[in-house]
This record gives structure tokens, C-alpha cells and sequence, in this order.
């Protein structure tokens, strides 16, 4: 997927439990695309009435040209972090989306080809803290489609990232955006 389409409209969906910061992911995604890379972008977000432990889920609207419908109505990227999360939006991706999912909290992969990684172990693994898979998920994302600059996301992630904890979601980022390169290289080799 090359970040573009004919309406040159892209939908992203982000979902997953609270607590899992994918909210907080689509407002960095939003960021990344509006104040670094100068794009129109609408960022909307739901929360389950649990808060933490809940469904909760940030849609991103990102396109060239005005954005006339603030909402998501068929998803290019599906980022899915619990299987709640999958069951419920993957039947709302596009033909041609793109569905990526922590393979170790979603069993059931309705697409064939759906990236499956397990984001959560992988944040744990680059920074020690399962919290930073949010951006691992980003880095997986962005290296996968290049909807925003990896530039772009990097100052995205620094300007909302909490006081001292900078250095803990580059390294996160840069786990995801490696995952992202080592997929790409394997379907290139196909």
C-alpha cells in the first residue's frame, strides 16, 4: 500500500482496549500528518464506558485536499491490539486495506493477509514496557505505508511523549519501523 488512493483520502482506524494508548497513537499519527508533513487531517476517538479495559478506538483522517466527512467510512489500515478490536472494525476495511494486529492478543484473523506481529512482546523486548507498543504499532504502520515522513512521526512522538520518556518511544518507534523494513524485504524476495 502506498499511502495513496484515488480520492487521495486515507482512513485509518486504531483500536484496541484502553489503556493500550491507541488513542494517544492516533492523536500522535494526526500530529505527525497536520504539523510536520502539512496535511488536512480530522482525528476523532471513542471510548468504551470501562475506560481501562474497554474498547477504545481513534479514527485518522489523512488527505491532500479538504476533508468533507470527519469520520471513517471504509478503512484503509486497521491497527487491531485485542481481538475485541478486530471482531468488531475488520469487516469495515477496504478491499485493498491493510490490517495490522498483535498476534498475541487476536487469535482470529478474518483477512489472509493481515500483518501479524506480536507488538505487544515486541515494545516489552525494545524498551522493557508493554505500554510503548502504541508506538511500536505507529513504527509498524508508517513503516509499512509511509502515510506520514518517518521525520514526520519521530517529532510526533517526541512533542507528545511524557518528560523522560523521549528516549524510551524512539526506541520503540525505530523496533516497529525495523519490523515494518524486515516485512518489506520478505515480499520483495516473493
Amino acid at each position: 500500500m502506498s499511502g495513496k488512493n484515488a480520492s487521495n483520502r486515507i482512513e485509518v482506524r486504531l483500536a484496541g482496549e484502553g489503556g493500550q494508548g491507541m488513542i494517544l497513537a492516533g492523536v500522535i499519527l494526526a500530529e505527525a500528518a497536520a504539523i510536520y508533513d502539512g496535511k488536512n487531517v480530522v482525528q476523532t476517538q471513542t471510548y468504551g464506558p470501562e475506560a481501562r479495559g474497554g474498547s477504545s478506538k481513534a479514527e485518522v483522517i489523512i488527505s491532500d485536499e479538504e476533508i468533507d466527512y470527519p469520520e471513517v467510512i471504509n478503512a484503509d489500515i486497521l491497527v487491531a491490539m485485542s481481538q475485541e478490536a478486530c471482531d468488531k472494525y475488520s469487516s469495515n476495511i477496504k478491499k485493498e486495506g491493510l490490517l495490522i494486529v498483535d498476534s498475541e492478543k487476536v487469535r482470529r484473523v478474518p483477512l489472509t493477509n493481515a500483518v501479524k506481529l506480536p507488538i505487544t512482546r515486541l515494545a516489552t523486548e525494545a524498551t522493557g514496557k508493554s505500554i510503548t507498543a502504541n508506538v511500536v504499532s505507529l513504527g509498524v504502520l508508517v513503516g509499512l505505508t509511509n502515510l506520514v515522513s518517518r521525520t514526520a512521526i519521530q517529532k510526533a512522538i517526541i512533542a507528545r511523549a511524557p518528560k523522560g520518556t523521549e528516549e524510551l518511544n524512539q526506541k520503540a518507534l525505530e523496533r516497529g519501523l525495523a519490523e515494518a523494513e524486515a516485512i518489506l524485504a520478505i515480499k520483495e524476495k516473493a
